[in-house]
């Protein structure tokens, strides 16, 4: 069975960077799309970048656009997000999700596996 793992998140100034990654086990992400969502207290679940199998398409949220990159390295079956100009409404815990295919910066299908997530707090 696929299990993913977040890490990297932590406590960061606004304008700093963190990056976060989705390592997965149990099973090959080369056939999935793969997503990273967001949800701060209080809030719905939100989609952040979703990143197709080949990794050659990429799709963001306005939100985050500019300042987030979304990446894959199929040979470490981990998918990463590189976050840099951060702001104190980026403030949520981060979670990757494995899907069939990306529609914008979502995943939608099977297997639909969540981790665990990772918190990110931006603040000085």
């Amino acid at each position: 069975q696929l299990q993913l793992v977040e890490s990297g998140g932590g406590l960061v100034q606004p304008g700093g960077s963190l990056r976060l990654s989705c390592a997965a086990s149990g099973r090959t992400l080369d056939y999935y799309a793969i997503a990273w969502f967001r949800q701060a207290p209080g809030k719905e679940r939100e989609g952040v970048s979703c990143i197709n199998r080949s990794g050659g398409s990429t799709n963001y949220a306005d939100s985050v656009k500019g300042r987030f990159t979304i990446s894959r390295d199929n040979a470490k079956n981990t998918v990463y997000l590189q976050m840099n100009s951060l702001k104190p409404e980026d403030t949520a815990v981060y979670y990757c999700r494995v899907g069939t295919f990306c529609s914008g910066y979502v995943t939608y299908g099977p297997p639909g596996y969540w981790g665990q997530g990772t918190q990110v707090t931006v603040s000085s």
